[in-house]
């Protein structure tokens, strides 16, 4: 997509989350100083993104709570969105989790664990805590994940080896409060930085199936200009998985980590992409079905607006094939 797209005098950007529900999709915004969410039509043509029509744009009704939104799905239970926020732990501005109506007005707040919060002793990474979201495979919950591990419960990945797991935790669609959590180890930084600046983390992620996710990791090094990004996808079992819920600190605790399978490294079809370059892919969603009865999976750069240098407004159609 071009980067100087506007509707209703909002720039097309930072979108860091996408859904596809009732033929329609929903992208985030994470502009945090005019959080909002936008409404597209995405034509799909001989296996092909044909076209991309933003059509509507709803902001939050809502100056109480420090909004940096990070992904989005549509609850076809309640017609709402659901939208994690990482809030601000530099500003002490606490993660959240809530429903949003087709007006942008926020319905209720989810609890989350504490650990989360801005000034737990836990101590979760600015820029690092809720950053995904799906809704259960029996959709009856959600399940919210954290960027990056919290400092109790191990470093941030590096260019070598470490043992860095982040929380994915189910939050009780009817009680509203989290009810069960895994943990699942993200990967190494996937290439040696040139600049001064290089993370891993977990992006999004989906419920395909009970206890089984497809998760999007995103690592980026500084320096690389468009070879930046490593973009992988994973497949995820967490059927065996410890309960982490009520465990403080995941540093030598004997538990038992979700299995994850690579499926697909992004590398491997750089070639043909806009400029050789795989962006800052932060979202997911399944979309429609295609004339070969195969589903789709179309994912959504986040471009920040271009204010880190240049960047796309990225958008990459998949089809899934069954083995």
């Amino acid at each position: 997509m071009p980067k100087n797209i506007s509707i209703e005098g909002n720039l097309v950007g930072g979108l860091s989350g996408i859904d596809y529900a009732n033929g329609n999709y929903y992208l985030i915004c994470d502009d945090a100083s005019n959080p909002r969410y936008y409404k597209a039509n995405i034509e799909i043509n001989n296996s092909k993104i044909d076209t991309i029509a933003f059509t509507e744009v709803v902001a939050f009704n809502d100056s109480t709570h420090y909004l940096d939104v990070e992904s989005i799905r549509f609850d076809k239970k309640t017609n709402n969105v659901v939208i994690t926020s990482e809030g601000s732990v530099n500003l002490k501005k606490d993660p959240s989790f809530f429903s949003v109506d087709s007006k942008g007005s926020i319905n209720h707040f989810f609890e989350i664990p504490d650990y989360f919060k801005a000034t737990s002793k836990q101590q979760p990474r600015n820029n690092g805590t809720l950053e995904g979201v799906a809704i259960s495979y029996d959709q009856k919950g959600y399940w919210i994940a954290m960027e990056l591990p919290l400092e109790s419960d191990g470093p941030e990945p590096k260019v070598s080896e470490t043992k860095s797991p982040v929380r994915i935790t189910y939050i009780d669609a009817n009680t509203k409060k989290p009810t069960m959590q895994f943990a699942y180890l993200l990967d190494k930084i996937a290439k040696e930085p040139q600049g001064n600046f290089a993370v891993n983390g977990l992006t999004d992620l989906i419920e395909y199936h009970k206890n089984q996710f497809i998760i999007i990791e995103r690592s980026y090094s500084s320096g690389l200009g468009t070879q930046g990004n490593t973009i992988r996808i994973y497949a995820v079992n967490a059927a065996k998985a410890s309960n982490t819920i009520a465990t403080e600190s995941l540093i030598n605790s004997e538990l038992v980590l979700a299995n994850k399978k690579l499926l697909f490294d992004f590398e491997s079809v750089r070639s043909q992409l806009t400029d050789t370059s795989i962006d800052n892919i932060e979202g997911l969603t399944v979309g429609p079905t295609l004339a070969n009865g195969n589903q789709t999976l179309i994912l959504v750069a986040d471009n920040n607006f271009n204010k880190l240098g240049a960047q796309l407004n990225q958008f990459i159609l998949l089809e899934i094939l069954k083995k």
